[in-house]
């Protein structure tokens, strides 16, 4: 399917509504900048109007992703993280064919931010460098990625701490350089890496088992972290690029490199959810027919239909200070006296695996000790050969 071109743009995340849920999304980047598995959540302090990432007890936490794709730019995000054993934080980008550029943050180390890269999800580990910041849970700060053609840069608050030059990538094995080069997703997540089920290296990489306990989450019931601005600085595609429009991007080929991408004018809008992804109109509702079928293929982060357990949206933040309460409605409630509030355990977010890399044909997703996959898979394939 065709992905959304890059759009430069301001996104003051003080609100959910430029949210759109992955079980509503088909494709129109018109109608949300994001799509959202889990429950974000909007909360208001001293700092002001923000999104609230929400990981409730033995759920699998929440993602943000952007409904546009980003073939380089400079990206950067005003964030707070979470904390705690098993605990993970993450902004990163995200490809289709599994290149990555992170920033990842665990709960147990709050004065790092570790920044990582893959090509095609191989995992490289000394592809990993630590940086050193102030408190993440504590202090906003602004995470940054300038994603070029020939080099990537990380900064904070302004500083930049690490280089990656495309031009050190080179593998001689397969003849391609081993650089993140093909249209991205940004990726806002908070994830359980200490799940008791996950591979031993990533949980003592994540600092342990994660703790549900009402201690360890605190007031709030839940853990969270505090997003308040993404910018997007789209830059021009790389040169020689397959340029033959302004509205999409596709493959052209299986490599997933450089001269693999297109820019097109193609649809990015489904019909339905049961489409395969390869043509949008194949399962089109018919008139007078419900838009939203019961069975669904796996959309954006989760395993079909992304049920809520319990009943209702209940929880949602309040204004200022203190802990929260819910109301267990079908419509939720919010915070008493302000904080957060108790969420609901939510089910069928998939954060740290895929079920759509073999339509892309570039392999299955490899479990890594540094950096276990926040995966978004886009609806259907972003594939036109």
């Amino acid at each position: 399917m065709p992905a959304p071109i890059c759009r430069s743009a301001d996104y003051k995340l003080t609100s959910t509504d430029d949210i759109a849920p992955n079980t509503l999304y088909l494709g129109d980047a018109g109608n949300a900048s994001w799509v959202s598995s889990g429950s974000p959540q909007k909360y208001t302090d001293s700092n002001g109007d923000q999104v609230l990432l929400t990981m409730p007890a033995n759920s699998v936490g929440t993602l943000l992703a952007s409904t546009s794709y980003v073939w380089y730019g400079k990206i950067s995000a005003k964030m707070k993280t979470s904390k705690g054993k098993g605990v993970v934080t993450a902004f990163i980008l995200l490809g289709d064919s599994k290149d990555e550029i992170d920033f990842e943050f665990v709960g147990v180390d709050l004065n790092t931010a570790q920044t990582n890269f893959y090509f095609q999800g191989i995992p490289v580990y000394t592809n990993t460098k630590n940086l050193t910041v102030d408190d993440t849970f504590d202090n906003y700060h602004t995470y940054e990625i300038d994603w070029q053609p020939d080099q990537t840069t990380w900064s904070i608050d302004g500083k930049e701490l690490r280089t990656l030059k495309k031009s050190d990538t080179w593998n001689s094995t397969d003849n391609k350089f081993h650089y993140p080069q093909s249209p991205t997703r940004i990726q806002l997540s908070l994830w359980p890496a200490g799940d008791p089920k996950n591979a031993k290296g990533t949980i003592d990489w994540a600092g342990g088992v994660i703790d549900w306990s009402q201690t360890a989450m605190g007031n709030a019931g839940y853990y969270y972290a505090m997003v308040q601005d993404v910018s997007v600085q789209c830059y021009d595609p790389p040169s020689g690029a397959n340029v033959t429009g302004s509205k999409s991007y596709i493959y052209t080929g299986y490599d997933g490199t450089n001269n693999t991408v297109a820019v097109t004018n193609e649809d990015t809008i489904m019909k339905s959810f049961l489409d395969s992804g390869l043509d949008p109109e194949a399962n089109a509702p018919t008139s007078g027919a419900a838009s939203q079928p019961t069975q669904a293929n796996t959309v954006p982060g989760v395993d079909s239909g992304g049920v809520r357990q319990g009943s209702g949206n209940s929880g949602s933040p309040g204004n200022s200070g203190g802990s929260g309460t819910s109301s267990g409605s079908d419509n939720g409630g919010s915070g008493t006296n302000g904080g957060p509030g108790t969420m609901p355990t939510i089910a069928g977010f998939t954060q740290g695996k895929t079920s759509g890399a073999s339509a892309v044909g570039l392999g299955d997703e490899k479990v890594l000790k540094g950096s276990m996959f926040a995966v978004l898979v886009a609806i259907g394939s972003l594939m036109v050969l």
